[in-house]
Parts: C-alpha cells; sequence; structure tokens
C-alpha cells in the first residue's frame, strides 16, 4: 500500500489525513487506531489532525514510550498526557528498558525497545500510526544507500505493514516536516523540541543538519524523487519475495531446506530464497558475507561435513538476550535455529521435541508404552518376529536422541552411527527428533521399529519371538 501523493496547493490538515486514511486503512473509519505520540511536531501534528476527525465507529488512543534516556523524559511525558487530555484522547505512558548490545548503536537499540513495546501493547486488529514523513523517508533511504543494503533497504519504510496482532501505518509519508510545523503554528499548538536532534554524532542527524539542507537547496524535490524511487524499490522487492516464495516451496523439506534444490538454482535466486526463509518469524538477517557463506560453501561443502553459520539475534518482537541465530547443513539439508547453539543438529532440529526425561516401560506388565507426543511403542508376540523376547530385560527404558547412539544391524559387522543410519534411509528431520529409542541396561537396543540390535535378535532357535511397533501420533 503506497501513500496517495499530494496535490500541488494542498496543504496537511484534518480533510487531508481522512483521505489518506481512507485509502490506507481498510473499513475506514470504522477501526481502532493506536497513535505512537513522542510529543514532537510530527506526531503532534498526526495526532491533532485525527481528533478533529472523530466520528462514529472511529476509536482513537495515544501510546506514549519512555525510553528513560533523557533528563527531560519524564517532562516530555507530562507533555504528552497534557496534549492528549486537552484533545480528549485517552493516553498510556510506557517506560522501556533500552539494551545497547555491544557495537550497536543507541538509536537503534531504543528503535527496537519501542516497537517491542508497540507489539507488545498493539491490540488485536489495531493500527498504530507513526507520524514518520517525507523527510524521514528521505533519510532512511540514503542511510541505507550509505550502508550498502539491497532492494528491500531502498524500499524504506512501507506505509502500511503488519505488527504484532495488529498494523502498522504510517499516513504521513506524504508531507513534509515544514508543512506539519506550518499547520500546528496556524493551530496554535506547541511541541517537543528534543535538543538530542542536535547531536550530530548520530548518523541521521548528521544527515539532517549538515548534508539535506545543500542537496535540498540544489534539488528542492528530493523528497518527493526519493520517496518515488522508495516506492518503485517496494514494488521490485516484491516481485523478488513472490519468486523466492515459489523457490522455497520448491526447496523446502518440512521445516528445512533442501541442498540439491538450492544448488540447482543460480546464486542470486539462492540468496533470494535464503532471505526469506531466514527472515521468518521476523528473525535478524545475516550480513552479506554470512549470506555468501550459506549460499556457498555451507550448501557445496561434503554431506558429512556439518558446517554451520551463525550470528547475533537481534528480534525487533523481542530481546536478544546474547543468543544466536544458526543456519547449519546436516545431510543433504539445510535447518534453521534460533536461540542456542545446536549440539547434535539431528536430533534437534526445527520442530523438534525431545522429552527431558525417559521413560521406564515394564513390557511384560503392558505391551504398550505411551509417548509423551501421543505415540505409543507396542511389543507384541510374534511367531516370526526379529526380536528375541528372552534376551530382554524387563523394564526396558525409552529414550530420544541426544547424540552418538550406535548399534549392530549385521550380525558379525560394525557398530554403525544411527546418525548415519538415518541419513542413508532419508528419514526426515522431524521424524528423527521424535524417534523413540529403546534401552537395556543403558545400551541401544532398538531405535523405534526402524532397526535392532544384533544383541537381541532372534537367531532360527529362538522360542520367543516379537515385533516391536512404533505407532507415531498424528501430526
Amino acid at each position: 500500500m503506497r501513500p496517495r501523493s499530494r496535490k500541488r496547493g494542498e496543504a496537511f490538515g484534518p480533510d487531508w489525513l481522512r483521505a489518506q486514511l481512507t485509502h490506507l486503512l481498510p473499513a475506514f473509519p470504522d477501526v481502532a487506531i493506536c497513535v505512537a505520540l513522542s510529543g514532537g511536531v510530527d506526531s503532534t501534528a498526526l495526532l491533532a489532525a485525527l481528533a478533529e476527525i472523530r466520528s462514529a465507529g472511529l476509536r482513537v488512543r495515544a501510546v506514549h514510550v519512555n525510553h528513560g534516556l533523557h533528563p527531560n523524559a519524564k517532562r516530555w511525558s507530562a507533555h504528552c498526557r497534557k496534549l492528549a487530555r486537552g484533545l480528549g484522547i485517552p493516553l498510556k505512558v510506557l517506560a522501556v528498558k533500552v539494551v545497547r548490545e555491544r557495537g550497536g548503536s543507541l538509536e537503534e537499540a531504543a528503535r527496537v525497545a519501542r516497537y517491542r513495546c508497540f507489539a507488545e501493547h498493539l491490540r488485536s486488529g489495531e493500527n498504530l500510526l507513526t507520524a514518520h514523513t517525507q523527510d524521514d523517508q528521505l533519510e532512511t533511504v540514503l542511510l541505507q544507500l550509505f550502508r550498502g543494503c539491497g532492494l528491500a533497504g531502498l524500499a524504506a519504510m512501507p506505509a502500511r505493514a503488519p505488527l504484532g496482532p495488529g498494523w502498522l501505518a504510517r499516513p504521513l509519508l506524504a508531507c513534509s516536516r515544514p508543512q506539519l510545523e506550518a499547520w500546528l503554528r496556524a493551530c496554535e499548538l506547541g511541541w517537543i523540541e528534543d535538543d538530542t536532534n542536535l547531536e550530530e554524532r548520530f548518523d541521521r542527524n548528521y544527515l539532517r543538519r549538515q548534508v539535506l539542507p545543500a542537496v535540498r537547496q540544489r534539488w528542492p524535490g528530493v523528497g518527493a524523487a526519493v520517496a518515488r524511487s522508495a516506492r518503485h524499490a517496494a514494488e521490485a522487492q516484491g516481485l523478488l519475495t513472490a519468486l523466492a516464495r515459489v523457490d522455497l516451496e520448491r526447496a523446502s523439506d518440512g521445516a528445512a531446506l533442501s541442498v540439491k534444490a538450492l544448488r540447482s538454482l543460480p546464486p542470486d535466486r539462492r540468496r533470494n530464497v535464503l532471505r526469506l526463509w531466514i527472515a521468518g518469524g521476523g528473525r535478524t538477517l545475516p550480513d552479506a558475507r554470512r549470506l555468501e557463506e550459506i549460499a556457498g560453501p555451507l550448501i557445496d561443502a561434503r554431506a558429512d561435513a556439518h558446517p554451520q553459520v551463525e550470528w547475533d539475534m537481534a528480534w525487533a518482537a523481542g530481546p536478544a538476550n546474547g543468543r544466536r541465530i544458526i543456519v547449519a547443513r546436516h545431510a543433504d539439508v539445510l535447518f534453521l535455529t534460533d536461540g542456542g547453539r545446536v549440539l547434535d543438529p539431528e536430533a534437534r532440529g526445527p520442530g523438534a521435541h525431545v522429552p527431558a526425561a525417559q521413560l521406564a516401560w515394564d513390557w511384560r506388565q503392558s505391551s504398550r508404552c505411551t509417548l509423551p507426543d501421543g505415540g505409543a511403542l507396542e511389543l507384541t508376540p510374534a511367531r516370526h518376529g526379529p526380536i528375541d523376547l528372552e534376551a530382554l530385560p524387563s523394564p526396558l527404558a525409552v529414550t530420544w536422541r541426544r547424540g552418538g547412539e550406535r548399534l549392530r544391524v549385521r550380525r558379525g559387522g560394525p557398530r554403525r552411527a544411527l546418525k548415519s543410519l538415518l541419513q542413508e534411509a532419508h528419514v526426515p528431520l522431524a521424524e528423527r527428533a521424535r524417534l523413540p529409542l529403546i534401552l537395556a541396561h543403558g545400551a541401544l537396543i532398538a531405535a523405534a521399529d526402524l532397526w535392532i540390535d544384533e544383541s537381541v535378535r532372534a537367531s532360527a532357535e529362538a522360542r520367543h519371538r516379537g515385533r516391536l511397533v512404533w505407532r507415531k501420533a498424528s501430526s
């Protein structure tokens, strides 16, 4: 959804804002709106104009985030309370703790904390309105360009996007900051002047104060022109995303990706689908070097090498807490995990549910052992069954993959790694994580009903035979 362009001579005000919201928000004015109010020029103008267009069905409230970083933070909160009360709009002040990651900027840390707070307090289906202007869009595009970003970065801020249980909308992207200031002065409304906006150690402030005045003097229409370029970039990014979804559908192996399918793609499409796959759930994308490593060396590695690439997690939806995002190669699949290091990728693959405790199974008392996921193991007498029941102790122990398990599946043969057997049999990763293992006196004697160890395999002379069956839980 793109913002409606301003017509020449069309001034900001309640009528202009009503037209913009009608275009931007489906079902307007029968919608719920929450305004992000900082108390500055932009958000004050947005809230004041919105207060004048309230009608039946339009539900409006405001939130102010106190980052606790400025000595005047409490005074700013009090100003916003007074402003909202005067406009007849309920306001909630929310305090956040800004955690600056090592090497990260304070600006970014505050932004992440602010949007996390918005997402947590937004109601279902509610629209959070922020007062980003054409000037903000220009600054964002240039900063992204200076950082060497791709199309997604150059697309900058969309006019509307999902946020938490609701939506984020930016109705002022076609307005300039001076236009909003002029309207506020005409209305005789005051606003907060944040003196940190004068500190040129912050990249955005330096760009705003030192670079853009000279640019605008030479190219007065630069704001509208760059906003138009951002919309073109957003359209192109939409096409790339659509292509990535097609490639992702072909390459998906459950939650993992098929290495063979990725190898069939040219490098640019390979990187494109990897970005979409990784970004699922709001995860932080890797930098260009790590993405190249995933798309190249990791995919080209030997099937038994088990390489992985990892980077810091910095979700907008929650604190990173020093956790990591990991893309790992196992056999012919890539899988993704976040929140900690993968000790055994096969045992703890995507969607894995590994019960912490093992179960005791007195199979002589009950031939059925119910598993935590709702499935079951059954061990029943069978005339031609492969298991020598007389070789089985009771109780047995049932556990799950931890890594390093081995068993001898052929008489006189070597003990084989269960990991290798699972790979050769092409057992899906999700199923490997749920695979119940049966132990006798601490030794592995069966992996579900797929393999049994020679120590309990029935010989031709065995008098009491049985068969083990794994009843999988319905997904």
